[in-house]
């Protein structure tokens, strides 16, 4: 996959032109109103040059996971709503993706106007990549722009299939997401340094196994940590781990060591007999976890540590949480860190990029997402970039 072959519309001549933009709008929502509207709020500046260049502009999208084709709760309808109070323009919506609906309300659209097509995954063609379907998608552009790097993971008609059927190209969000990950992957300012957290290990095997061959420093933390505690002879007490794992971590420890890739696993811990809020805590060394307690968070000494380590980097690659960071007091680690990172950040000496559910709303919560370099708005397509696999949405933009 060469990135490098990467087009954008920038230059083109779009006036008149009916540009088909995958857009990713699966934004939570309850009872039909849009609780976040982060998603829509990326992708508002690619849409608004679009239509300000005189493009007809379709827009692409699946929703939830729909089960038997149409249904109420996954309409387009609502986002489409929120999504023209974003904009600013007018911005329609049909009642279906494909077919005379689709048509029709392409073809009354004027240069410069929006329409939001319905959900492509009421269709079976869509996460089937089925060729037909893709047709009858391409059939209302003229111009492909993929503009969801969050679902350039997955090979449906809509990501990868449009793409061998129109002229292509990458938008702005998508580009965005690309040269942030490039920057700190492929080229990155040295020493680099990642971490990564979350629960398991066997969710992240490949995710550790590509960066401790390309990072310097690999800080894990959440209850992945435990089972590399594990690994190295440590008890762990009622702790969360994954002890069939342990000879995995270990080899990924002994992998990392041979390319010089320091592993850094919390020195202070802080346990609880329950996972609850309110539940008492206190601040122990790793070495000695309680039998009857749990570790759900790093102590005070092991963010020294880490901050240290971030002070002797220039970019910082971050995916997962230190702790369990939903309940109080357990986030006060990742919090921590996070300022720090941010604090560099905003000074000029690090490139911070971060990504995926959990990690974004640790930083949301603790105030710091908008002093990172760079946080991405994907989950899936962040993660297996992090492996190292090839994103299919975007290999097909790169042909």
């Amino acid at each position: 996959m060469n990135l490098d072959k990467l087009k954008t519309t920038d230059g083109l001549d779009l006036a008149g032109k009916r540009v088909l933009v995958r857009a990713d709008l699966n934004v939570p929502a309850k009872n039909g109103t849009v609780t976040d509207a982060t998603r829509l709020e990326r992708i508002v500046p690619g849409l608004q040059d679009l239509a300000k260049r005189g493009a007809r502009v379709v827009v692409l999208s699946h929703f939830g996971r729909p089960k038997d084709g149409p249904d109420k709760e996954n309409s387009l309808a609502p986002v489409a709503a929120v999504l023209e109070k974003l904009v600013g323009l007018p911005v329609s919506h049909a009642a279906d993706c494909v077919g005379d609906e689709a048509a029709r309300a392409v073809g009354a659209l004027a240069n410069g106007g929006i329409v939001v097509l319905e959900n492509t995954r009421f269709h079976k063609g869509e996460e089937k990549n089925d060729p037909a379907f893709a047709k009858a998608l391409a059939a209302n552009g003229d111009v492909f722009v993929n503009d969801a790097f969050s679902a350039a993971h997955r090979a449906h008609a809509s990501t990868e299939g449009l793409a061998h059927l129109l002229p292509a190209y990458a938008g702005p969000l998508m580009m965005e997401e690309i040269s942030a990950l490039r920057a700190a992957l492929e080229q990155p300012r040295r020493p680099v340094a990642a971490v990564v957290g979350g629960a398991k290990v066997s969710t992240k095997i490949p995710v550790l196994t590509n960066l401790s061959a390309k990072v310097d420093k690999l800080i894990i933390g959440g209850g992945m940590a435990n089972t590399f505690l594990l690994a190295g002879g440590v008890e762990i007490g009622k702790s969360l781990a994954e002890p069939d794992l342990v000879e995995t971590a270990r080899e990924i420890m002994h992998a990392a060591k041979a390319r010089s890739c320091e592993i850094v696993l919390p020195q202070d811990i802080v346990v609880a007999e329950r996972f609850e809020a309110g539940a008492p805590s206190r601040t122990v060394l790793t070495i000695e976890c309680p039998a009857s307690q749990m570790i759900l968070d790093v102590g005070p000494k092991s963010v020294r540590h880490y901050v240290d380590v971030l002070s002797r980097c220039e970019t910082l690659l971050w995916n997962g949480p230190l702790g369990a960071f939903e309940i109080a007091p357990f986030g006060e680690g990742t919090f921590a860190l996070a300022r720090a990172a941010a604090e560099r950040t905003k000074a000029g000496s690090l490139i911070s990029v971060a990504g995926g559910g959990d990690t974004v709303a640790a930083l949301n919560t603790a105030g710091v997402t908008g002093d990172f370099t760079y946080v991405s708005g994907a989950g899936g397509a962040f993660l297996e970039w992090l492996e190292g696999r090839e994103l299919p949405g975007v290999a097909a933009l790169a042909r």
